[in-house]
């Protein structure tokens, strides 16, 4: 089956090209009476903007959503509702001179090998553009959430070799990296401006925390809560890998480290990022993503075209240096999907379970 759509009680289809004439989402499975105006969407969006930020595209889309359908008089029906953004600043014709040849880092090829064909206008379905359908969709199941009381935030601990040094959750949204650490900022800053002048681009790291999530959440076998986490943040376009709690650094620990202690008051450690057997433990859940380079670089590269031709190609236009500060929330969207699509799950398994 093809893969567009993701989540089982709460399911969302994206659609949609990064220069088409719009790109959008279906939702199924919200409950309904859930208060809902585009209002709820849009805030979302504008976290997903490039705020004018160093090395950020000079592509200017309101991204301004629409709700088609599934609510009336503010609030959710439980009929499917349909989101649409409609691309305004999309400059299609700007790809023409590169149209035939494969650019090295991206979906080019392995979408022409697959399909036969391929929209090459900014990448088409691959582009990061799609993620705004995951914003909007993320920001519905957020709603969800908060009734719930479970907060998801992320923060960039990492961005061109730059780490923080502190965690300080009211820095994330004071500065244009929404990353926790005012001084490792102003150092991203710069490193990203140097990056930017050398026709470069630049990778990092994205931390995700879950707090207020009870325990509970998670289908063994195959649909733990942590396997269902890492694939959500996985399908991002430009995430190359995921850790949950310690990650791979569980691997060189000894297990009465690795292990979380537990007392009448709680676990005395959060090795396990708050996932137990793939199951939500009622700890913080605490998982990062790693963020590779944007693949569009005006350095020149060598690759090869369509017929298997030798090129040398050099990726000009509006293109961020790197994909991490705009990729926080949609790390965001797709953890609160995963947990919202879980929490329904739950609904069916308590309803006459008495804890």
């Amino acid at each position: 089956m093809p893969g567009n759509s993701f989540g089982k009680n709460f399911k969302i289809t994206t659609w949609g090209e990064s220069h088409g004439k719009a790109i959008g989402v279906v939702i199924d499975g919200c409950p309904p009476l859930l208060p809902l105006d585009e209002s709820d969407i849009q805030k979302e969006l504008d976290r997903r903007k490039p705020r004018g930020r160093p090395g950020s595209t000079t592509r200017s889309e309101e991204d301004k959503v629409h709700i088609l359908s599934g609510t009336f008089n503010g609030k959710t029906t439980g009929t499917p509702i349909q989101l649409i953004i409609y691309n305004k600043d999309a400059k299609g014709k700007a790809y023409e001179d590169i149209k035939d040849i494969f650019r090295p880092g991206h979906a080019d090829f392995t979408y022409f090998k697959k399909y036969g064909i391929r929209d090459y206008r900014g990448g088409g379905r691959a582009s990061g553009r799609e993620t705004a359908a995951r914003v909007g969709a993320g920001a519905v199941a957020r709603k969800i959430l908060t009734q719930e009381g479970i907060v998801v935030r992320a923060y960039t601990i990492e961005l061109a070799g730059v780490r923080v040094s502190k965690i300080d959750l009211d820095q994330v949204d004071k500065n244009p990296f929404y990353t926790p650490d005012s001084g490792a900022a102003r150092e991203m800053e710069e490193r990203i401006t140097e990056i930017k002048n050398m026709g470069d681009s630049a990778g990092g790291i994205v931390e995700i925390i879950v707090t207020g999530c009870p325990a509970g959440l998670g289908e063994p076998v195959f649909d733990k809560l942590d396997a269902d986490l890492s694939k959500a943040v996985m399908s991002i376009g430009a995430v190359k890998g995921v850790e949950i709690g310690a990650g791979f650094e569980s691997a060189r620990m000894l297990g009465s480290v690795c292990n979380d202690e537990m007392t009448p008051g709680g676990f005395l450690t959060n090795h396990s990022g708050g996932i137990l057997g793939g199951i939500s433990n009622g700890d913080t859940i605490v998982m990062r993503a790693a963020i590779k380079p944007i693949p569009s670089i005006e350095k020149k590269q060598r690759s090869v075209d369509i017929y298997n031709r030798e090129r040398t190609i050099s990726v000009k236009g509006r293109h961020d240096v790197s994909a991490v500060p705009r990729i926080v929330p949609v790390c965001e969207a797709m953890v609160c999907l995963v947990l919202t699509d879980h929490l329904l799950r739950q609904r069916s398994v308590t309803s006459n379970l008495k804890l």
